[in-house]
């Protein structure tokens, strides 16, 4: 299941529980590429505190529309991520020093406000 939270229009802020599906997915990318029609560069904030797997369909549109912007990760500044899980920490730990432009950073499901605070701030 997808929300989308309340943020300011160059964050978009989502919190993910249960198991995404592909019609969650789609109002994701659509709430993104309407941000980065309005900014040059937006940040990402994910609350994964009750997120547990997605399914195969939207698993494979993660994977396309990630593809598609590879080219363009210089549009994305921050992405903080809300987690209790230690695979999903350690994932971001050796994922943030080979991604360029943006810098990635987790946050304990108890500290929402500072992880917007963070993506929040602009460079």
């Amino acid at each position: 299941m997808l929300e989308i939270l309340p943020s300011p229009d160059h964050v978009a802020a989502y919190r993910l529980s249960g198991i995404l599906d592909d019609g969650d997915y789609d109002r994701m990318i659509a709430d993104i590429e309407a941000r980065l029609g309005r900014h040059d560069k937006i940040a990402i904030l994910a609350d994964l505190a009750d997120f547990h797997d997605m399914t195969f369909q939207a698993g494979l549109k993660d994977m396309r529309y990630s593809l598609s912007k590879l080219f363009q990760l210089n549009r994305f500044s921050r992405e903080a991520v809300i987690t209790d899980k230690e695979w999903i920490r350690t994932a971001i730990r050796l994922l943030d020093p080979v991604i360029p432009f943006m810098a990635i950073r987790t946050f304990e499901p108890g500290e929402a406000e500072a992880a917007m605070a963070w993506a929040s701030a602009k460079d």
